[in-house]
């Protein structure tokens, strides 16, 4: 039997899980409803980045997050949800509509994601040089395949340092215009706040003989000898085609992978300063030999627990009920 609808406390607690997702500066440019009995997820036009992400590309990954955390909450409540992406042509700002499926018990994996929600964060800090073994490798490759994309692991020297390069390019190019760097710091933040990224999360200060950029978040600067690690792990996630449901979709592996990487104790940093050029996007392409296109860049490793980020509350992303 399918249950007729969602209701408003199967809403806020899906939404409590969807906000956790990642968003470029945590930007959060999302907004949930509760419409005729499904869940809708709508990019929220008021929390773009007009510079760094003009045609919506983060904002489509992000929503796709969110998208990812919904079903994983509402799988957990014995209700999965069968998810629509672009259900309605005449307003592409609505990126997905979840309604009920059949009801059953959640998964053994749904839950070990589901609990690593709340514990994933990025963590731009450096890692130790313990080695991400193969199974942990296995798994995020596996994580991205089940939701229709591709994860490439960069690895070897040269490889890696033909990535690293691609992306330390396009963050000059970036930062090389006054209205990316203005963008940026608006981000940035100083005080409590339910946005933006705390300049304590921010990792440390970036320094020349570093491989691959950091973004000018953090002001603390790093003990002697605590350079990053010289030699990343590398992963590129990546999607068979580039429309607006193609981003969708890559926003719902890169959250898969990110939380089956916390599950496996691992910690991750994104880059995607070289998906925000496009030149440097298709550069990074050819440099993997992939068909597709490259969604986003991550350094994946073992390292201290880092510092999350604030979310806001689930009032604040949920509009009135229709």
């Amino acid at each position: 039997m399918i249950t007729t609808g969602f209701t408003i406390t199967d809403l806020r607690i899906a939404v409590a899980a969807a906000v956790r997702a990642p968003s470029v500066h945590n930007s959060q440019p999302w907004r949930f409803r509760l419409r005729d009995g499904g869940i809708e997820v709508r990019i929220d036009p008021g929390r773009l980045l007009p510079v760094s992400d003009p045609g919506r590309w983060a904002a489509r990954m992000s929503c796709g997050a969110a998208v990812f955390n919904l079903r994983l909450a509402l799988a957990v409540a014995g209700t999965p949800a069968e998810v629509r992406l672009h259900p309605y042509p005449q307003d592409l700002d609505v990126v997905a509509r979840l309604v009920p499926g059949r009801p059953r018990p959640a998964t053994p994996a749904e839950r070990d994601l589901y609990a690593a929600v709340t514990r994933r964060h990025s963590n731009r800090a450096p890692f130790w040089p313990d080695p991400v073994p193969a199974d942990a490798r296995w798994r995020l490759v596996e994580a991205a395949r089940a939701e229709g994309t591709w994860l490439e692991m960069v690895i070897g020297t040269a490889p890696v340092q033909a990535v690293a390069e691609i992306a330390r390019s396009a963050n000059r190019v970036l930062e090389r215009d006054p209205d990316y760097r203005a963008e940026l710091a608006g981000w940035i933040r100083t005080a409590p706040a339910v946005d933006g990224v705390p300049v304590g999360s921010g990792g440390p200060v970036g320094e020349p003989q570093d491989l691959l950029p950091q973004r000018a978040f953090g002001v603390r600067t790093r003990a002697p000898g605590r350079d990053f690690e010289p030699e990343p792990l590398v992963a590129v996630l990546g999607s068979t085609g580039n429309g607006l449901t193609d981003q969708v979709v890559a926003g719902q592996a890169l959250q898969r992978v990110l939380l089956t990487a916390t599950d496996a104790r691992l910690a991750v940093s994104m880059f995607s300063q070289p998906i925000e050029v496009p030149r440097a996007r298709e550069q990074l392409r050819l440099a993997l030999g992939k068909y597709g296109t490259p969604q986003m860049v991550m350094r994946i490793g073992y390292g201290q627990p880092g510092w999350p980020t604030p979310r806001r509350m689930v009032d604040d992303v949920i509009d009135a009920v229709r």
